[in-house]
């Protein structure tokens, strides 16, 4: 590792331990609150450091990054006066301790992430809800018909434009697609910061940062330095076709490679919701047929 790449990475340690420190109050980690104004938001070091059951220059060491040589009983009585929930504490303890790095390819590069076959036939096999397959810093390698009638053409879109947080931050259309958009933009700094977090070395994705940051409102929100791993959910849609629709999402990650998930949408058999998707594929299904710019809508490049 670099001397610039570990600076980066205890710098990214520090700043994600005081955004955690400042969403708590002494009341929520049971200190009696004296009262007063505080110059910053949150605990003290040394509240945090008092409930952890660290000394006070432990956790300083720790926040500055001066040594990342902690023991797991640290790391965890510092995660538990957090109040970290688990995608939290792992990503504290990948910044504390990286895995080997692992090189992020990127849309749109000479050797991008690949697709199995059997995943790409089963969303293919997918044709009454929308499906696709994310990788590394959200972008987008593979989806079916479905997909591309809800979200976008992806097939139409140039490569490096295949990507959640690219198309968030720079594309009016695909904004307006949620009735929440600034929602649907700090999920997806969540979710890039929890794949920092596994390759927190990785040029590519500090290179993806830095052009999504260029956005005031991504800035402001990945500021925050919020983690999580897309799991479940649901995201409402502002559809020109169809109106507003609200679609629940599973997640599945392959075991041989969670570097890549499965997105699922899915919709209560006999909703108004399932009624509206089906009219919207429907309606999308003659652009199908004549095919889409690459040919299918499961090209990735």
């Amino acid at each position: 590792m670099s001397i610039d790449r570990r600076a980066d990475r205890r710098a990214e340690l520090g700043d994600f331990l005081r955004s955690r420190r400042a969403r708590l109050n002494p009341a929520d980690v049971g200190l009696p609150d004296y009262g007063g104004r505080r110059r910053v938001p949150g605990l003290r070091r040394e509240e945090l450091a008092l409930v952890a059951g660290v000394s006070v220059d432990h956790y300083v060491r720790l926040e500055q990054g001066r040594t990342l040589q902690f023991s797991e009983e640290v790391l965890d009585a510092v995660a538990r006066a957090l109040q970290l929930d688990p995608t939290e504490r792992r990503h504290l303890y990948r910044l504390v301790r990286p895995a080997a790095p692992q090189v992020y390819q990127g849309t749109g590069e000479s050797e991008p992430q690949q697709v199995r076959p059997g995943l790409r036939r089963l969303l293919e096999s997918t044709t009454d809800v929308p499906a696709y397959v994310v990788g590394l810093g959200t972008d987008v390698l593979a989806w079916n018909q479905p997909a591309a009638a809800l979200l976008t053409d992806f097939g139409c879109r140039a490569p490096h434009e295949r990507n959640l947080g690219w198309l968030v931050c720079h594309d009016e259309g695909f904004r307006a697609l949620f009735a929440d958009p600034l929602a649907k933009m700090a999920d997806i700094a969540a979710y890039v910061r929890f794949d920092i977090g596994r390759h927190p070395d990785d040029p590519a994705l500090g290179a993806l940062v830095a052009e999504l940051c260029r956005n005031p409102e991504f800035a402001e929100v990945w500021a925050r330095h919020d983690v999580r791993d897309k799991t479940h959910g649901s995201y409402t849609y502002r559809n020109p076709v169809v109106g507003e629709i609200t679609l629940d999402y599973e997640t599945f990650r392959a075991p041989d490679d969670p570097d890549q998930a499965l997105i699922m949408q899915t919709v209560p058999e006999g909703s108004p919701a399932e009624a509206a998707l089906h009219l919207l594929v429907a309606a999308d299904a003659p652009t199908a047929a004549r095919g889409r710019r690459l040919g299918s809508w499961m090209t990735m490049s």
